[in-house]
């Protein structure tokens, strides 16, 4: 598993999806945020109402007399409510399968490594619908390093079971859904390739795996939890200032001593050391008085 993270956290850093690159866009000053979300939600609900998932196509389909729209099928799409750089959004989801791993590991965090297989489309206006404008049948990645719609998304799905046996990579019992993104947890107001600025996108995915508690510097800490301001959101935390947050910091707080040598209790997790009996709360791989 160890060798598995390392991989997946180190390599996979760098991959991000063909939408995420953002060069052939401008960003405005001085935009809306606040205002944009709201037109957003507003255009998710009123598409939610007039669409409806397809069940023998498995695709989002425009309704038709005799169908349940999106926005009304309680049992299968769900929300929910997520504050990102202090702006409040609604991401909508819809369930096909949770997933029933034989083997339980939970969901992954915003930081976990996951492997994925994905579909996405534009929402062009509440009736209409792109063609797809990226896909891939299978997709090693972080989920700090992709749009947020993604890292919270993929956060109410399970991975499922690998079933390889000589031949190609095969899963079965992985979660399954769409997420329907607003364009603040997305590409915002600078837009992405075909994605228009403040264009709100919709994603089929299927979460094949994950990798649990994702250590992205190996250093014995799981990136979710290397989060001192306990905000939810460990990109933003650089204890030692250096510019390297801490879940990417081999030595949180440069002191000089890798981070997973400051285990004074060789537990394998120096999460749990407090040495300073100055600083009884601080543990020693983020206090520079303990080396």
């Amino acid at each position: 598993m160890n060798k598995i993270k390392n991989i997946f956290a180190f390599a996979i850093i760098s991959i991000v999806l063909y939408s995420c690159s953002n060069t052939n866009s401008i960003t405005i000053e001085n935009f809306n945020h606040e205002a944009q979300a709201l037109i957003d939600n507003d255009t998710l609900v009123q598409f939610l109402k007039n669409h409806y998932f397809d069940t023998d196509l498995k695709t989002v389909q425009a309704i038709i007399p005799g169908e349940t729209a999106l926005y009304d099928d309680k049992e299968n799409l769900k929300s929910m409510s997520i504050k990102e750089n202090d702006i409040d959004y609604t991401l909508y989801y819809y369930v096909n399968n949770i997933g029933t791993p034989t083997i339980e590991k939970g969901k992954p965090t915003v930081m976990d490594s996951v492997f994925v297989k994905y579909s996405g489309q534009r929402i062009l206006n509440t009736e209409n619908i792109s063609t797809v404008f990226d896909a891939n049948d299978g997709l090693w990645l972080t989920l700090n390093s992709v749009i947020r719609g993604w890292a919270y998304g993929f956060k109410n799905f399970k991975g499922g079971d690998n079933i390889t046996n000589n031949g190609p990579i095969t899963y079965e019992n992985g979660g399954k859904g769409i997420l329907f993104i607003p364009s603040g947890l997305a590409y915002r107001n600078a837009g992405s390739g075909n994605i228009l600025p403040n264009e709100c996108i919709f994603f089929y995915i299927d979460l094949y795996d994950f990798v649990k508690d994702t250590d992205h510097d190996n250093d014995g800490v799981p990136s979710i939890m290397e989060d001192p301001d306990n905000n939810g959101d460990p990109r933003n935390d650089d204890t030692d200032l250096d510019s390297v947050p801490n879940y990417f910091d081999a030595d949180d707080d440069n002191d000089g001593v890798l981070t997973k040598n400051e285990d004074a209790n060789n537990d394998g997790n120096p999460a749990n050391d407090f040495s300073d009996p100055n600083n009884t709360t601080l543990p020693d791989y983020l206090n520079p008085d303990i080396k």
